[in-house]
């Protein structure tokens, strides 16, 4: 199964682990494949890093060098306009170059796609539903 994970969600999954680290529990041990851009690794490692400072006593569940390990790095080459907030299109672009199932995210923004060429966008308690079954 091919997937993209939103920011969110490896943050969730990095700094409070709960149904988040579930799912990166499956692309840790290969039972998903998990898909990034260089702009995707980017902002994860943003995000992660701010987190790191704002929250300094906050420690990791997981490494993000981990995650980042296990991901497969592809090149994208679509370019989307769909999403309210233009910064979350390169979910869309590397879903849809990867030809990934779904898109596992906690943004309103990109959750109220819902569908999207072929890809669902779905939040961590949906897609864990569909796995687990």
């Amino acid at each position: 199964m091919q997937i993209v994970i939103d920011t969110n969600v490896i943050a969730s999954a990095i700094f409070f682990g709960g149904n988040p680290k579930k799912i990166i529990d499956y692309v840790m041990n290969g039972t998903i494949d998990a898909f990034v851009s260089k702009d995707i690794l980017e902002e994860y490692i943003d995000t992660v890093n701010y987190l790191k400072c704002k929250f300094p006593r906050k420690h990791p569940v997981i490494p993000l060098v981990h995650i980042e390990s296990k991901c497969k790095l592809i090149d994208v080459k679509s370019k989307f306009d769909i999403c309210r907030d233009p910064d979350d299109n390169k979910f869309l672009e590397c879903a849809y170059d990867a030809n990934c199932y779904y898109i596992v995210s906690g943004d309103k923004d990109l959750l109220s796609i819902e569908y999207f060429k072929g890809i669902n966008i779905l939040t961590v308690s949906e897609f864990l539903k569909i796995l687990e079954n």
